[in-house]
């Protein structure tokens, strides 16, 4: 079994940054992509980020591809996401995935992903 724990969300300004990471623990050496969703209320889970295992693939939304950063240490079991220039709109609960499938590149569905960690708020004020 793979667990999933994210940190480093919290409150911060418009304009202001935050880094989160995800550290995976238990059996990881059959971790493929990971990538970070986000669910804001009443909105549909969306991806935000992803990257390969080997490192050299990375994936945006269009709509954080300008601000957000996504990189993966060399054990490849812990994924960050440095997120600059926060928009009230980035408030959402920010998920960290994991595929223990081989895939090609990096998979934005969320069908793709079978390890999921709880999540961390992240709530940027205007």
């Amino acid at each position: 079994q793979v667990q999933l724990v994210e940190s480093g969300g919290g409150l911060v300004q418009a304009g202001g940054s935050l880094r989160l990471s995800c550290t995976a623990s238990g059996r990881t050496s059959n971790l493929y992509p990971m990538a970070w969703f986000r669910q804001a209320p009443g909105k549909e889970r969306e991806f935000v980020a992803g990257i390969t295992r080997s490192r050299v693939v990375t994936e945006y939304s269009p709509s954080v591809s300008s601000r957000f950063t996504i990189s993966r240490d060399d054990a490849r079991t812990t994924v960050a996401l440095q997120m600059n220039s926060l928009r009230p709109e980035d408030t959402a609960v920010y998920y960290c995935a994991a595929s223990e499938t081989g895939q090609l590149g990096v998979p934005t569905s969320p069908n793709a992903y079978n390890r999921w960690g709880r999540g961390t708020q992240v709530t940027v004020s205007s």
